[in-house]
């Protein structure tokens, strides 16, 4: 017998026959023994429904009503679920975050988690009842209801799977687990049996919309084992989908790159004829992060004549703003030529521990994209991935050109 954490997202709770699929899925896990606690986002579009109506009424809807309102989207899901496990003949119990308690700070639509009083999910825990929590909200000192940003329910299960010591957490989504890219441009994807979470750190970050990033720093930090499934897959044919685990648990050989992959939301900004004196980076970019504009790939050129080019990309939502920014604010401080910009590249990145080991994997990487007559305009580098800034158009070329290249077709599994 183990305490498992299981989340649903928006998906797997958007119809009452979903629901009732759910609650199926955790009586299997409960036949087993398992003492079971579930996390639950809002119904599939609630939260989109909210926002727009909040935005009817006022254009700059007060952030701490905002998030009174957005928290009903899963006090909804956890109480449909509640009935569905009673019908079936489950005890079951709904909580919101504020009567588990989830404690956070005030930072109203991105709070963080300080602490988790487990007390009362323990007592039910105990009495052999499923405990269901509501995702992505919690409380702050003085009793606010606090949200923790989009896709804050992952973080909402691997917080509680850390503060009750769970075996593992399981994250319920629409797809059966990780892929070594995205199958809709690769047919031939692979499943990954296990990742590590550096690795899914880093797909995370570049583009890969399984998990929230802040839920995989979480299960880092506090060494919750994560796993990803499917939950609209029938009875009888679920997968073991893929397990987020720590590089010493690994097997010795492990594979070079484990994924490709990618981000269509890229912009490059380049400001020229900078010159070239110590500080001018911070001139440059200290504006635009104190803007709150995150700025992702940095080139600086080699000086030339007293100056340079510097080149930065951000999110192509912020491309706009920030090319603004450099025009009417940074231009004519720092005395600079011309400001030039790019809003459709792309970035592609190969991801991998086994890079460590394993020399000559940039070489590959870029003599495949020359095979394909794809230029490359940015390249970054960790000890991990490479990511190379294209021309958008040849995003889907470049993915499974690389794809190929590294042996990560089904055909090579």
């Amino acid at each position: 017998m183990a305490l498992i954490v299981q989340k649903y997202g928006g998906t797997s709770m958007g119809s009452p026959e979903r629901i009732r699929n759910v609650a199926k899925r955790i009586s299997r896990w409960k036949a087993q023994g398992h003492q079971i606690v579930v996390v639950v986002s809002a119904m599939s579009g609630e939260t989109n429904r909210l926002v727009a109506l909040a935005h009817e009424v006022s254009p700059q809807p007060d952030l701490r009503e905002m998030d009174a309102m957005l928290a009903t989207g899963e006090q909804v899901s956890i109480a449909l679920l509640a009935m569905a496990l009673r019908d079936i003949g489950l005890k079951a119990k709904s909580y919101t975050g504020g009567q588990v308690k989830v404690l956070t700070d005030s930072a109203f639509s991105k709070a963080r988690i300080l602490e988790i009083e487990d007390s009362n999910i323990r007592h039910d825990l105990d009495n052999d009842t499923v405990v269901i929590v509501a995702g992505f909200q919690g409380v702050d000192a003085d009793g606010n209801i606090t949200t923790l940003g989009r896709g804050g329910s992952d973080t909402s299960g691997v917080a509680l799977a850390a503060a009750l010591q769970a075996e593992e957490c399981q994250i319920y989504t629409d797809v059966d687990g990780v892929y070594t890219t995205d199958p809709r441009i690769v047919p031939a994807a692979r499943k990954l049996d296990q990742i590590t979470f550096e690795e899914m750190l880093e797909m995370a970050s570049l583009g890969s919309k399984v998990l929230q990033i802040r839920s995989v720093e979480f299960a880092g930090k506090y060494k919750v084992k994560l796993r990803v499934l499917s939950s609209l897959e029938e009875e009888g044919q679920e997968t073991a989908g893929t397990l987020i685990t720590f590089e010493e648990n690994t097997t010795m050989e492990q594979p070079i790159i484990s994924g490709i992959a990618f981000s269509r939301d890229e912009a490059k900004l380049t400001v020229s004829g900078v010159p070239d004196r110590p500080g001018i980076a911070y001139q440059i970019l200290g504006p635009i992060a104190e803007a709150n504009i995150d700025v992702d790939i940095i080139i600086q050129n080699v000086g030339h004549d007293g100056t340079t080019d510097f080149s930065f990309t951000v999110n192509r939502s912020e491309y706009a703003r920030a090319k603004k920014m450099l025009e009417n604010q940074i231009k004519p401080h720092i005395g600079a030529l011309t400001i030039d910009g790019d809003n459709k590249i792309c970035k592609v990145s190969a991801v991998g521990v086994g890079m460590r080991s394993h020399p000559g994997v940039a070489s590959k990487m870029f003599r495949t994209l020359a095979e394909e007559g794809i230029n490359i305009q940015m390249i970054s580098t960790s000890e991990i991935k490479i990511s190379v800034v294209v021309d958008e158009k040849y995003l889907e070329l470049a993915v499974r050109a690389l794809h190929r290249a590294f042996d990560l077709d089904q055909a090579a599994a």
